[in-house]
């Protein structure tokens, strides 16, 4: 079996994807996502000119020498273009291996570790009492796990809190919308929020909170230390992740766990933090890190420090993403959580997939492959629109430091 053509898709059905699918000689193909929020024609064009010519002829059951080819063989190697046109080839490549072998790819990593892969959903909300009306929808609908946003009192928007509660797309203009942030306001009032969550919901519902790397290390252990009491499953991003250092001192004083990683690319990104232990749950996706191979190998790098699974799933990942990812998450034996953002209508009906949703856990398709596609006549009704997600400024106009 040898590959014939890979076809980049570019869509917009609500938001932009990119998606590559590699056709082989024996007419199996496969899918793979390589979308890049904000940034999705740099990666398009990084398959189109760089990789797609190199694929041509290849055996697809490779797909370990493949991943190795494509990351040595680029003198310049790492970063998120590189890394995510790398991904859509390794996850359409395990598309096409568990086609041929007959069988869902998770059965190819090892088999079920779990049922089925607990979800979080997000309730956010411009005031506490809106808040707790979305934290209540999706304890109906059977969510053990929810992130908990608000708006913060004196600022005009606040990002993570939108009108449209279960399509939350923030790339939200074909130029950067700007937004006014104030630190000092946040993190008086995110306390506050979590404790009426808490009182309205008991101890056992899981609850989470996105900083979105907002804070400085002193402020990110003030916010955690203050969040102790509300028992939270995880901290979410509370410092950019560039410096190790910061996290280091977050563990000094807060005993709330720290979850980071979906800028993440390659191991590399996150071994100091994981061999250190000084955050409890990675991010890192299939689509931003280099696929199903490369992911494993971060999240077996963190199954050996006590540090589980966390996977990012908003909207700007596709259904072929979140099929990936779900495969993977059943088979790992650190898995903790899975984000699970719904997608709208038009994007199901681009991507018609097999995984479903049920009483607070999803379950990837049992159809061999992945159990995605991609309607390639469906996705030329939405072509590429512009969107990027907004820039902060802080009250006096400062663009956000951190």
């Amino acid at each position: 079996m040898r590959i014939v053509d890979a076809r980049v898709i570019v869509t917009c059905p609500g938001r932009n994807f990119v998606t590559l699918k590699i056709v082989t000689d024996e007419g199996v193909t496969g899918v793979g996502d390589a979308t890049l929020n904000g940034r999705e024609l740099a990666v398009a064009s990084y398959l189109r000119d760089h990789v797609v010519p190199l694929l041509i002829g290849r055996d697809p059951a490779r797909i370990e020498d493949t991943w190795q080819y494509l990351y040595q063989g680029a003198y310049w190697r790492r970063g998120p273009v590189t890394m995510s046109a790398i991904a859509a080839v390794d996850t359409a490549l395990w598309d096409i291996k568990g086609k041929v072998a007959g069988l869902p790819v998770y059965q190819l990593l090892g088999g079920r570790s779990r049922d089925g892969v607990t979800v979080y959903g997000h309730a956010n909300g411009e005031t506490v009492e809106d808040v707790l009306v979305e934290v209540a929808r999706y304890v109906d609908l059977g969510y053990r796990a929810v992130r908990v946003q608000c708006g913060v009192p004196g600022l005009p928007k606040t990002y993570g809190v939108s009108a449209d509660k279960l399509f939350y797309e923030p790339a939200d203009a074909a130029l950067p919308s700007e937004a006014t942030w104030s630190t000092p306001r946040y993190l008086a009032h995110v306390p506050t929020v979590f404790a009426r969550v808490r009182d309205e919901f008991g101890p056992t519902l899981r609850l989470l909170h996105d900083v979105h790397h907002r804070l400085s290390p002193i402020e990110a252990a003030r916010l955690g230390k203050s969040l102790e009491p509300y028992a939270l499953t995880w901290m979410e991003d509370p410092v950019p992740a560039e410096l190790p250092e910061g996290f280091r001192l977050i563990r000094q004083h807060t005993t709330t766990p720290v979850a980071v990683g979906e800028v993440f690319n390659t191991v590399w990104d996150a071994a100091q933090l994981i061999r250190e232990q000084l955050i409890d749950y990675i991010r890192t996706t299939v689509v931003h890190a280099g696929g199903i191979t490369h992911l494993r190998r971060i999240f077996d790098l963190a199954a050996l420090h006590h540090v589980r699974s966390g996977s990012h799933g908003a909207t700007d990942l596709s259904p072929v993403c979140m099929a990936a990812a779900l495969h993977l998450d059943l088979a790992i034996p650190n898995f903790g959580l899975q984000e699970y953002m719904r997608h709208t209508e038009a994007t199901d009906e681009v991507f018609p997939h097999g995984y479903h949703y049920a009483d607070g856990y999803l379950h990837p398709a049992e159809t061999p492959g992945l159990g995605v596609d991609i309607d390639e006549q469906a996705a030329a009704r939405y072509p590429y629109a512009p969107a990027y997600l907004p820039v902060n400024r802080l009250e006096d106009g400062t663009v956000h430091p951190w």
